[in-house]
């Protein structure tokens, strides 16, 4: 699984290339930025010291949309849960969860919002998951390339097998198994629940790599049985 940091819009070029130096002390070199070019300032680079390569290797995005069709798993980070939403976690458990999918995933994005206000609810929207740390103190947020550094730390401890970039067998793609889900959620003969499609695309990013090949199966009978009534 290869693990990309995304900075969304970040304001200030030395929180970019303390960022980049954070991913390159814990063993990650992915840096993807969002309709930013802070990477290439002097100084992003003046902080990056030893880590100018993750910086010059910087993927740009226009959007987080654009980062959405790049990533299979997409974590975005919140200093609270959102929405009502039930999938906001620590990052001791959004650990847990990346060790749990094997090869279902080759590439998970992990997306940090602006400085100054984070990300949009539209972006979180777009988000698998949701994770935050929690505060001892009532302050709003961490500095950014602070979260940065938080995080690598936290997931610089998943297993060699789970940080290598393998591609997942198009049974077993956590990716196909979401947009297997879309189509077929629809066209179930029962009426659509809103709550219902909301819990299951919720928990779906948490399932380890066997459940997700057994969905895999259990829509491949259902999908036949439509197709054969």
């Amino acid at each position: 699984m290869k693990l990309a940091f995304v900075l969304v819009e970040p304001k200030v070029p030395e929180n970019v290339g303390a960022a980049a130096r954070a991913l390159c002390t814990m063993g990650f070199a992915d840096l993807w930025l969002v309709n930013s070019d802070l990477h290439t300032r002097p100084e992003a680079h003046w902080l990056a010291h030893g880590s100018d390569h993750i910086l010059d290797n910087a993927r740009i995005f226009p959007d987080l949309a654009a980062v959405r069709n790049s990533a299979e798993l997409l974590m975005g980070t919140s200093a609270k849960p959102r929405h009502q939403r039930q999938d906001w976690h620590e990052p001791a458990a959004l650990a847990q969860a990346l060790e749990n999918k094997g090869r279902s995933v080759a590439t998970a994005a992990l997306v940090f919002g602006r400085e100054d206000r984070g990300l949009a609810n539209e972006e979180l929207a777009l988000c698998d998951l949701l994770t935050g740390f929690p505060m001892a103190v009532p302050y709003p947020s961490l500095n950014l390339s602070q979260a940065v550094m938080l995080y690598a730390w936290e997931l610089s401890g998943l297993k060699p097998a789970v940080r290598a970039a393998r591609p997942a067998a198009p049974d077993s793609s956590l990716g196909a198994l979401r947009t297997r889900l879309e189509t077929l959620l629809p066209a179930l003969e029962a009426p659509a629940d809103e709550k219902l499609s909301q819990w299951v695309f919720e928990r779906l990013p948490l399932l380890p790599e066997r459940d997700i090949g057994f969905i895999h199966t259990l829509c491949g009978n259902i999908e036949r049985k439509l197709r054969n009534p």
